[in-house]
Parts: structure tokens; sequence; C-alpha cells
């Protein structure tokens, strides 16, 4: 038997939420000091500590940041929380997406609400100067949760598009019923001129000469 809803969506965002604090304190333990990178696989891939008081790219809203993303999360999680309400009890894929955003979006307003520095940031890659922002294992599963849930979504409403209605056939036109023999006669019997008044119309003179 399939796994329903809640062993989905509780079990991946525990997973999430787990292996994304077992990283970051491990990043913070042993990558300091922070902003400082470490070679992982070459230059393309680096492990540094870096800690964003803002959003993903960069995303600021001044001193006042920490505590509208902190709101702006909650409202996040509330709408996903409607969102897992309504979804069938064995779709999977949704259930997925919904719990990849929710456990990643929580774990980033762990180090919110712990720390005025902001989220623990340490994947960082690139080439040279041009680097990816850097991220932590919360922001993938709120990425790939984000991409997976847009195209169940998009799915969904594809599929309850209302179908075109068939155009209704025009009716074909009453055949036409053939008279029968002695009605069609009938006309002409009733244009016949009794042979006394033809004779006379023929003859006009011949009438008077008695």
């Amino acid at each position: 038997m399939p796994r329903s809803k809640p062993g989905i969506f509780w079990g991946v965002s525990a997973g999430v939420l787990l292996v994304d604090a077992f990283t970051k304190i491990i990043a913070v333990d042993r990558l300091l000091p922070a902003y400082l990178p470490r070679p992982l696989w070459g230059d393309w891939a680096r492990l540094t500590l870096v800690y964003n008081p803002g959003a993903a790219f960069g995303l600021h809203f001044g001193p006042q940041s920490r505590w509208i993303f902190i709101g702006l999360t909650v409202v996040a999680l509330l709408v996903l929380g409607r969102l897992y309400v309504e979804t069938p009890l064995f779709d999977r894929l949704r259930t997925l997406a919904l719990a990849l955003v929710t456990g990643g979006a929580v774990g980033n307003l762990l180090d919110r609400l712990k720390s005025g520095r902001g989220v623990v940031d340490f994947l960082d890659l690139g080439v040279g100067e041009w680097r990816w922002p850097t991220f932590n294992v919360a922001d993938i599963a709120v990425s790939v949760g984000a991409v997976l849930l847009a195209v169940v979504l998009w799915r969904e409403e594809a599929g309850a598009a209302p179908a075109v209605p068939a155009v209704p056939a025009v009716p074909a036109a009453p055949a036409v019923t053939a008279l029968p023999e002695a009605a069609r006669a009938e006309p002409m019997e009733r244009q016949q001129v009794p042979a006394e008044i033809s004779a006379d119309l023929e003859h006009p003179s011949a009438g008077h000469a008695g």
C-alpha cells in the first residue's frame, strides 16, 4: 500500500529539517573563520561560512530585514498548510513538493529566530569571480520543492480546463411527401370549362340567330 499524505509530508519535512540543522552545526564548528573559502572540488565547489541577514540573491530590507523575513516565512507556512489540507490523500507528488518547501522554510526560519546574524550558508559554487549566491540544504529543498509544486499545480489546472462544447447538429429538413395522383389531378378537373359554354365562346353569333 503506498504511503499516504501524512507519512510523506512529515517524514520528508523532518528529514530536510534534520539534515539542514546537522550540516549547519558542522559548518559553524568547522568552517571558522567565516567568509574564508575552502576548496572542496577545485575552485568551482567551495565551502564558505556566511551569515545571511537577508534573503536569496542579496535581497535585503535594512535593519528590519530579520523580522520582515520572519513574518513573510510565517505567512508562507500558512499558505503551505492550506495547500496541504487541500491535497488529496494519496497525491504523493504534490505532498512531496509541499514537504520539501516546508522543511526548508522552517530550517531557515529557525536560524533567523536563533540569531540576528541571519541564516547560516556554506555551499559556494561558481567559477572564478562568477559565483552563485552562497546557500544551504534548506535553500536546495525550497528551490526543488517550489519548482515541483509549480509543475504539479500547472498540471492540475491544465487537467481541470473545461472541454470545448460540441456544436449541435443542424436537423435535416423534412422530406416532401408526394401528393396522391387523384390530388394532383383535382385542380385540372376544376379548370375544365363545360362544352356548352365553350361553344358559345367560340361562336357567339350562332347563339343569337334563333
